[in-house]
Formats: structure tokens, C-alpha cells, sequence
């Protein structure tokens, strides 16, 4: 039973039948563009500052996708994560800023590099 819980926005950017994955530092798997919500913001305000802080880019059209649940990747104490996914256009070409060390181009319905919750969202793509 996990002891805490933690909810964050990812986007869902597929390009060739496969979705764009970010590793930040001291990581070893790939999770969704995004992040957790600072205090007033919406999810989809929250979406637009994570992904220009971590890509540099400018998104607009953000609609919501679906809801995943799983095991938070990488947390000292058991986490259970809630990621509300997000499609939206990008302006721009991503490239890695901030705390973002690599960007990777992940399988469909299956990829070993990917993070827990990004596991549930691959499954969830190929439906």
C-alpha cells in the first residue's frame, strides 16, 4: 500500500509512432514532458510552463487526454502517482533545458527505458 501520493501533468507527443520521452538528471528512465503543479496553477497551465522550462517550447490547443495511475518512479518513500495527459501542438523543436539530460523517442506499446507510470501510458496509446 503505497504511504503518499503525488499528481503531476504529462504531454503526449507521438511522432512517427512513437512518444517523446524526457530523463532528467540522476535518472535512469524516461518520463512524460511535465511536472507537478505549483500552488494556483491549473494542469494546464502547469503543462505550458513545464514544457517551455524543459524543451523550450510553446504549447497551445492543450486538451485533455486520460488519467493514468501508477507506482511513482525513483521516490525515496512508496508513491502512488496520478498523471492527467494532456495532447496539445508544440511550437518549436524540443531540445533539452533545465533539469532535462536526454530526450528519447519511445516504442509503442512497449519500451524498457521508460518510467512506471510512462509504461501505462504506452499501453494506453496502443488501444
Amino acid at each position: 500500500m503505497p504511504t503518499a501520493t503525488l499528481t503531476s501533468v504529462g504531454w503526449l507527443h507521438v511522432q512517427d509512432g512513437r512518444l517523446l520521452g524526457v530523463r532528467t538528471r540522476g535518472r535512469n528512465r524516461f518520463y512524460l514532458p511535465g511536472g507537478k503543479p505549483e500552488p494556483g496553477e491549473t494542469e494546464e497551465e502547469t503543462l505550458i510552463r513545464e514544457v517551455g522550462e524543459e524543451l523550450g517550447l510553446r504549447l497551445t490547443d492543450v486538451r485533455p487526454a486520460f488519467t493514468v495511475e501508477a507506482p511513482a518512479h525513483g521516490l525515496a518513500v512508496e508513491t502512488e502517482l496520478t498523471m492527467h495527459c494532456f495532447h496539445a501542438r508544440a511550437v518549436g523543436e524540443p531540445r533539452p533545458l533545465g533539469e532535462i539530460e536526454e530526450l528519447a523517442w519511445l516504442r509503442i506499446p512497449v519500451d524498457v527505458r521508460a518510467a512506471p507510470a510512462v509504461h501505462a501510458v504506452l499501453a494506453r496509446l496502443n488501444r
